[in-house]
């Protein structure tokens, strides 16, 4: 192969370029995007047509005049009540875990010190200056509501409960309500 002067030259280029370039030149020459008003909210090119050839985004805003949809909204929202003035009172959640003498000696089943193994979630509500007659506790699933005249509670569960065999006890001489629920967590079925 036989190397001439012109591809010497092209070659040394290849490799270092010319020294006189200024030190702008280092940094990209699009170095800040250009920002327009068609830059905000979903790009046209993202949406997929469907059958009848329209996107599933027009058709959503054309069917609703609703500020948020309904993936937008957080479960549980509809029991912020943020115009109670009422105090949010002092609160411990607390994992129970059902242990016999298999596990304690014999290590044969599946639990573990983890709050994973643990069937029952223990809600410690603080209400002191309450009568139990004037406390009032609403379950479901998900969420926690605890009313009394001075105090209101609303809690979001950090894991799914069955909210039909809750039990709550009533601790008059430390004034705290104290609940607790089964949990119901998608994979249970794998600690216990």
């Amino acid at each position: 192969m036989e190397l001439g002067p012109s591809s010497i030259t092209a070659l040394a280029d290849l490799i270092a370029p010319n020294e006189d370039s200024e030190s702008d030149d280092d940094t990209p020459s699009n170095y800040y995007a250009k920002l327009t008003p068609a830059n905000i909210g979903v790009s046209k090119s993202n949406s997929v047509p469907d059958k009848e050839g329209s996107t599933n985004l027009a058709a959503k805003e054309a069917d609703s005049n609703d500020i948020w949809g309904t993936e937008e909204v957080l479960d549980g929202a509809q029991y912020d009540d943020v115009y109670d003035t009422r105090l949010a009172p002092d609160y411990d959640i607390v994992y129970k875990q059902a242990v016999t003498s298999e596990d304690i000696f014999l290590g044969m089943g599946n639990k573990t010190p983890a709050t994973a193994s643990c069937e029952d979630m223990v809600i410690t509500v603080k209400l002191p200056g309450s009568n139990f007659k004037d406390v009032n506790v609403d379950l479901t699933d998900k969420h926690l509501s605890v009313r009394s005249p001075k105090y209101k509670l609303g809690l979001h569960l950090p894991h799914p409960c069955d909210s039909k065999n809750g039990k709550a006890q009533w601790l008059s001489d430390k004034e705290l309500l104290k609940i607790t629920v089964r949990m119901k967590r998608e994979y249970d079925m794998l600690n216990f």
